[in-house]
């Protein structure tokens, strides 16, 4: 299991989780609880995965850094469609105090760049 794990959040649905105390989006538009788990990606896949799901996105996004040792629910590395690249999945809510760090991402003429 690697130490740490990403997930791209709208600055909203992040702020509302501060406040809750546990974040429950899955992916861009559906919820833990529609999904059955929140989507997230390794840092060489974060690029890749911002660009698909947000590539025609206009809003601000920011990165959470999580820390796999303080999520407490299942991580699942799988890829639900097929092909060779395996994705984590958490399957249960976030713990806001698993998320070690929030950063800012940017979306330039060719796409989004990982801050990490």
């Amino acid at each position: 299991m690697p130490a740490l794990i990403f997930h791209m959040a709208q600055p909203e649905h992040w702020q509302a989780a501060v406040q809750s105390g546990s974040y429950t989006e899955s992916t861009r538009g559906r919820t833990l609880e529609s999904e059955g788990f929140i989507h997230c990606s390794l840092a060489e896949q974060v690029e890749i995965v911002a660009d698909l799901v947000y590539g025609d996105y206009a809003g601000e996004l920011v990165l959470l850094v999580i820390d796999t040792a303080l999520v407490g629910s299942e991580i699942r590395f799988e890829n639900l469609h097929g092909g060779p690249m395996l994705f984590p999945h958490i399957y249960g809510p976030l713990p806001v105090s698993a998320v070690i760090d929030v950063l800012p991402m940017t979306k330039g003429p060719s796409g989004w760049t990982s801050p990490v």
